[in-house]
């Protein structure tokens, strides 16, 4: 269950509110913390359908670590209405180091877990996933 690398495990909760965001599209976003006690992925906060990606990044903590999803929509040059799944690891640089490198390590196993991700962000601070940043990543 666990990987021998980082030792997380990735919760079934995950996997299926994951699921539930793809293919029903019940949240717009979803935000996974790593509880190092249980040594396992879990979700911390779903984000409503109606929510917005300011939402999700007021739900992302200032010094902590986290991994987060987020179903942006947009309208391509052709006006082709379209959705991409974002996975943003998030890592401010206030987080500690212990847990800067706990995410690193286990942010490929997690990433997946979660089929279905189309575009990757890593971000440091808020600027570097700004909605401009997201969607010239999405077209």
């Amino acid at each position: 269950m666990a990987n021998s690398a980082s030792g997380m495990a990735v919760h079934d909760e995950c996997k299926l509110k994951f699921l539930e965001l793809k293919a029903k599209r019940n949240f717009r976003f979803i935000v996974f913390k790593i509880n190092e006690k249980l040594q396992q992925v879990t979700v911390e906060k779903l984000g409503q359908p109606d929510d917005s990606y300011d939402d999700l990044t007021a739900s992302l903590p200032p010094n902590e670590c986290r991994y987060a999803v987020f179903d942006f929509d947009f309208v391509t040059d052709e006006n082709c209405q379209k959705s991409k799944i974002f996975f943003i690891s998030w890592a401010p640089d206030a987080s500690k180091v212990r847990s800067k490198m706990l995410y690193a390590s286990s942010k490929d196993r997690f990433k997946r877990e979660l089929d279905g991700i189309q575009v990757e962000l890593q971000a440091t601070e808020p600027s570097e996933m700004s909605i401009d940043i997201v969607k010239g990543r999405a077209l």
